[in-house]
């Protein structure tokens, strides 16, 4: 009889994926211990050893106390190791610079927000990125917490593969290499892509979308973004670049966008569509808390500022966010009768209007999407809220190390 041997590779690869298979045990159902692992995952009790002591050499999972068996015997428990490691996310935005820190159970241990002028040069907005960067990794070694890796999501047409920005309408950057940059400053894995597919994938990984297996993830700022998640996986397109439905033509004679063509639905429903009607309406009305605002002082603005007036009944502010909410229910009944998603997660700093902009864009769905997918799809807010990226980021580095923990670990040091 013949007996075929495993080859080393091959013994690698299984022992890689065995102990992928512990950690996301220990992700989604923690304390768990041996005895629960090897029930939980299938593997004997022999395996689920052998692997747990290798993870606990590699500081990934800790023993935090003792718990009953299913036999109800006592035994240790195990969870991930907080400690392990950091974890950077990062969004260069059109108007500002999020980054924060996080420890190996994806808890913020630190964070900045910088605003940002579109007149700034594109490498001053760099080199600021840069220096917040460092600023997290200066952090991350005050709290010895090596850098398992960064993520970085950007408003545009990302080649994932090399890491280069393509085209950021917005920005108006093109052909920008980030991970090359970002590589050539810091020693971990770099990871760059669409800011809305950076944002989807972390609503999905640990947010409020976390189970659901056909998502669309909306991103609402200066422009429009989108993220798909179908049949539990991020669609990326044929060549990587999907979700970008910003640039749906709502109104073919509309207003001139920044990809150059006109009536995109981010036009009409984005942070400047909104701060363009308040300005609109303030021309003709002197009683509205949003009046000091007249004559064109629109990069003074923010969400909040509308928000607030909202809040203490400002027509002004009240209006200009019902017709955002209009438009941006428009486009999302294309997007429900063309995808039928189950799910709908609405992000991005316009996302912190939902009080206002939500029974809108639900009564708009209602009206405009064909009503059994209407019926059939959910929309809620992001869990993240505007920090979606920067916490989709996180997941991404955090999935790939749950995925693929010592090559992660090889990569890193």
């Amino acid at each position: 009889m013949m007996i075929t041997r495993v080859r080393t590779g091959d013994q690698a690869l299984i022992r890689e994926i065995n102990l992928s298979i512990i950690l996301n045990a220990l992700r989604d159902h923690p304390p768990l211990s041996r005895a629960a692992l090897a029930v939980a995952t299938g593997l004997n009790k022999t395996t689920v050893s052998s692997l747990v002591q290798q993870l606990l050499d590699a500081d990934l999972i800790t023993e935090t106390g003792v718990g009953k068996n299913f036999t109800g015997r006592p035994g240790i428990l195990l969870q991930l190791n907080p400690q392990a490691g950091g974890i950077i996310g990062v969004e260069i935005g059109v108007d500002f610079i999020s980054v924060v820190l996080t420890d190996f159970a994806a808890r913020v241990i630190w964070r900045h927000q910088e605003r940002t002028d579109r007149r700034q040069t594109q490498a001053a907005i760099l080199r600021c990125c840069l220096a917040k960067i460092e600023a997290a990794v200066a952090q991350a070694n005050l709290q010895s917490l090596p850098i398992l890796g960064l993520a970085l999501g950007v408003p545009g047409l990302v080649d994932v593969e090399s890491g280069t920005l393509l085209y950021a309408p917005n920005l108006h950057w093109e052909n920008v290499p980030l991970r090359q940059m970002l590589r050539s400053r810091f020693n971990f894995p770099v990871l760059v892509d669409n800011e809305a597919t950076v944002a989807a994938f972390g609503e999905t990984y640990f947010g409020v979308a976390r189970g659901s297996h056909n998502v669309l993830y909306v991103s609402a700022g200066v422009g429009i973004g989108g993220g798909l998640v179908l049949d539990g996986q991020i669609y990326s397109g044929g060549a990587g670049f999907a979700g970008e439905v910003g640039h749906m033509t709502l109104e073919p004679d509309g207003l001139l966008c920044a990809c150059g063509n006109r009536g995109c639905w981010e036009t009409v429903a984005s942070q400047s569509a909104l701060f363009r009607r308040v300005h609109e309406y303030v021309a003709t009305d002197e009683t509205s808390a949003l009046s000091r605002f007249r004559n064109g002082k629109r990069e003074e603005l923010t969400i909040p500022m509308v928000v607030r007036a909202a809040e203490e009944g400002d027509w002004i502010a009240r209006q200009a966010l019902v017709t955002t909410g209009k438009y941006l229910g428009i486009g999302l009944a294309n997007l429900v009768n063309a995808l039928n998603p189950e799910m709908i997660v609405f992000g991005g700093i316009l996302s912190l209007a939902k009080e206002f902009l939500l029974p809108v864009i639900q009564q708009t769905l209602r009206e405009r999407a064909l009503r059994w997918s209407a019926r059939t799809t959910q929309i809620v807010v992001a869990a993240h809220g505007s920090d979606a990226c920067v916490m989709g980021a996180v997941a991404m580095v955090y999935d790939q190390m749950l995925r693929q923990p010592f090559k992660s670990l090889r990569q890193a040091a």
